[in-house]
């Protein structure tokens, strides 16, 4: 996913990337918004909030990692080729098998090239008629140039996508097989949602106007056009390069803008569960991801989970062909995983409030 972020002084240049600019002042989070219910928390020395992790299952991560395995064996999976069919058959035939209620939502849309890409959406939803609705997403197409290689000549081949596209899918689909079995007892519903011709953006290398809209187009069709009717989601969690060896998650400027308490609830359990390595207490200017639309469109507050650092970017491996089976680390999937395991459990409250920790 992703192309090069920018800042306001580039603007007036060439667009390079998917950086929104002036989002500096986001560094710090804000108190809360309407998302802060059910965070698990009770009253420690003082009156300072304690969080207390509610009981949750374990969350697999050799078994992300086999399913992300899976995905990159079906090819690249570029709209209007047969990997993509397969590999989205595929995802649907999963989500069924856990007995999730499926959708799916085909629509074509132009690229930037104006190439019309035949895609769909995949929504899968855990107590379909629950009110309370939290999302789960990421998207599970792969890029089709690798335009970050250094050698122009390997810069036309598509990418395998494994932490780009296939981590974020692959931990969904654990969290799916893991929670299935409590849906009962989560009370509330799920949609996970995995986001179609996300990663179809403008190279760096086409020489055409710059179209820094021609990202994400999955997203920016789901939030227009909702898989069910009127449908009010409570918050949601995007996915996006989740499962790289190394990986640091800092909280990133569009989360922080339109859903800061959601930032605040998943970082801090992060560093309950001793994933604090991960999940880094400090903010970076927003990037152009499926979040941004699903906050501006379809009016849900969402964060992004991303890998991401104005220094150091996405990571040497990305939109190359480096992005493959051998830079994932089940280590990283496990923190991920786990945590937004936790998040969902923590929306539980307990039928008796436990003690401080």
């Amino acid at each position: 996913m992703k192309n090069r972020p920018f800042s306001l002084l580039t603007l007036s240049v060439r667009f390079p990337g998917r950086l929104l600019g002036g989002m500096l002042l986001l560094f710090g989070t804000c108190a809360c918004d309407q998302t802060g219910q059910g965070s698990g928390k009770s009253e420690g020395v003082d009156g300072e909030p304690v969080l207390v992790l509610q009981p949750a299952p374990a969350f697999n991560a050799d078994s992300a990692y086999t399913f992300i395995a899976k995905q990159v064996s079906f090819g690249y999976r570029i709209p209007n080729t047969e990997a993509h069919r397969r590999c989205g058959d595929y995802l649907i035939g999963q989500l069924n098998q856990y007995g999730w209620t499926t959708y799916s939502q085909a629509f074509e849309v132009a690229a930037y090239n104006g190439t019309i890409l035949k895609s769909r959406n995949i929504i899968g939803a855990l107590n379909p008629g629950a009110k309370k609705r939290i999302i789960l997403a990421a998207h599970w197409d792969t890029r089709p140039v690798a335009d970050q290689e250094k050698e122009a000549s390997q810069q036309m081949a598509p990418i395998a996508g494994a932490n780009d596209g296939g981590s974020g899918v692959g931990v969904l689909l654990e969290i799916a097989r893991t929670i299935a079995a409590d849906s009962a007892k989560l009370g509330f519903g799920i949609d996970i949602i995995f986001f179609d011709s996300e990663d179809h953006g403008q190279p760096e290398f086409d020489r055409g106007p710059p179209r820094p809209d021609s990202w994400c187009l999955g997203a920016k069709h789901w939030a227009a056009n909702k898989h069910v009717p009127g449908y009010k989601g409570y918050y949601g969690i995007l996915l996006d390069m989740v499962g790289a060896a190394g990986a640091r998650f800092y909280q990133e400027g569009v989360s922080l803008e339109y859903a800061p308490s959601v930032v605040q609830k998943v970082w801090a359990i992060g560093h309950k569960l001793g994933h604090g390595e991960f999940f880094v207490m400090e903010g970076t200017p927003g990037i152009i991801d499926d979040h941004r639309y699903i906050n501006e469109i379809a009016g849900i507050p969402m964060i992004d989970i991303i890998q991401y650092h104005p220094r150091t970017g996405f990571g040497d491996f990305w939109h190359t062909h480096n992005d493959n089976m051998g830079i994932i680390s089940k280590e990283t999937l496990k923190a991920v995983g786990q945590t937004v395991v936790q998040t969902l459990y923590n929306e539980v409250a307990p039928a008796v409030p436990g003690p401080a920790q």
